[in-house]
């Protein structure tokens, strides 16, 4: 089901590195035509990241590219700039990541392909946002983070502040610029008429430090780096054990009931310091010490067999290779085999009557769309080698 959704749209993707790609392949797994526009003789930038696979691709692209078609155009061109507008007037929806301002002066903004396609959902990603002092910035992922504030809460209290271990802001644009232009989508069924979408780093960042902006508001207290626990909560975090690290996890009183029959300490939960959540968190240190006594003890496997038989949530500190092999990752189908090469990636994370989306196809090879999709705009054989021999098409 969920990949017909948008079956017979077209998306103009003018977008690369991760959060535009992210947003657009969704798009292309709900069943979107999406035509990605890239630079001639150089494509997106992903292309070229590391690590390279045994295919040529870059694992980076293959993870944000699949479902999609290539197309090389030169933007900075006249030309090339009106094959684009050519193309928008009978597209559904338009994706772009260039710096506010650049659409504009290129004759791709909002206000004139909407003129000519009224119907067009028209979606700009940003680092800043449209407007304000910061607009015209480059940003990525980990700048937004520090900006925004994720990196004042994210490590250790008293060491240097580190990035999240995965590119929260950027892939999280790509999700809130997708779900925009869903919303606009469907609002078009009702009205006739698109819309413009905006989605920028700084409203994903900000967006995700909701929780601790909001109890700064009603505390007025700046919150600390707290390692891998949480502020709201405890015991909440990692805990040494005998061969490595265990999360624990009791978010009320229930499971922490839980948590200490299963570690075999329950004359904790007789200690007035632990009596109940707020009394936990101010006494955190305490608790920790006093948790740790007991796994210590153990080996992190049987903490976790001991803790899911009382129902207190736990995991081992999985790393990749593994997590790739667990038997429930696989149970619920999340990687995804590409068609014609055999790699794998990380499928859409939805499903919608117990299927998921899958790969029609692989990352495109750059260009490899071209001649097809600028034929289809009218221009015969010899005006098509024109654009390309000139370098305004590859």
């Amino acid at each position: 089901m969920l990949d017909t959704v948008l079956k017979g749209c077209t998306v103009l993707d003018l977008t690369q590195n991760v959060a535009g790609p992210f947003a657009t392949q969704i798009l292309a797994d709900f069943g979107a035509e999406v035509i990605k526009v890239e630079r001639v003789g150089k494509g997106d930038d992903t292309r070229a990241w590391s690590p390279i696979g045994d295919d040529g691709r870059s694992a980076t692209f293959s993870a944000l590219n699949r479902n999609k078609q290539s197309i090389c155009v030169d933007t900075s061109t006249p030309e090339g700039q009106d094959l684009l507008r050519r193309l928008a007037a009978d597209c559904d929806i338009l994706v772009h990541s260039l710096k506010p301002g650049s659409a504009e002066k290129a004759g791709l903004g909002a206000d004139e392909l909407r003129a000519a396609n009224p119907k067009l959902v028209y979606c700009a990603i940003s680092a800043f946002g449209q407007n304000g002092p910061l607009r015209s910035l480059p940003g990525y992922d980990p700048l937004i983070q520090a900006f925004g504030g994720i990196m004042s809460v994210t490590g250790h209290d008293g060491d240097e502040p580190v990035r999240a271990g995965v590119s929260i802001v950027d892939l999280g644009t790509g999700i809130w610029a997708a779900l925009g232009v869903l919303a606009a989508m469907l609002n078009r069924t009702r009205t006739g008429e698109g819309c413009t979408v905006e989605a920028s780093l700084l409203d994903t960042g900000i967006g995700w430090m909701s929780i601790v902006i909001s109890s700064y508001l009603v505390s007025g207290q700046v919150q600390k780096r707290l390692g891998s626990g949480v502020a709201m909560a405890a015991p909440y975090e990692v805990y040494h054990c005998k061969d490595g690290y265990v999360f624990i996890a009791a978010g009320n009183d229930r499971l922490f009931g839980c948590v200490c029959r299963g570690l075999g300490c329950m004359h904790l939960t007789e200690d007035p310091r632990f009596a109940d959540n707020p009394s936990r968190v101010a006494n955190r240190a305490a608790l920790k010490e006093a948790l740790q006594q007991s796994t210590l003890a153990m080996n992190g496997e049987e903490i976790v067999s001991r803790l899911r038989a009382e129902g207190a949530p736990c995991s081992l500190i999985n790393d990749v290779s593994q997590i790739v092999n667990d038997p429930q990752v696989d149970a619920v189908g999340l990687l995804e085999t590409l068609p014609g090469t055999g790699g794998q990636v990380v499928g859409l994370p939805i499903r919608a009557d117990g299927q998921r989306p899958h790969a029609r196809s692989a990352p495109p090879d750059l260009g490899a769309d071209t001649n097809r999709i600028i034929s289809g705009l009218g221009l015969d054989e010899v005006q098509v080698s024109r654009l390309r021999d000139s370098g305004i098409i590859g």
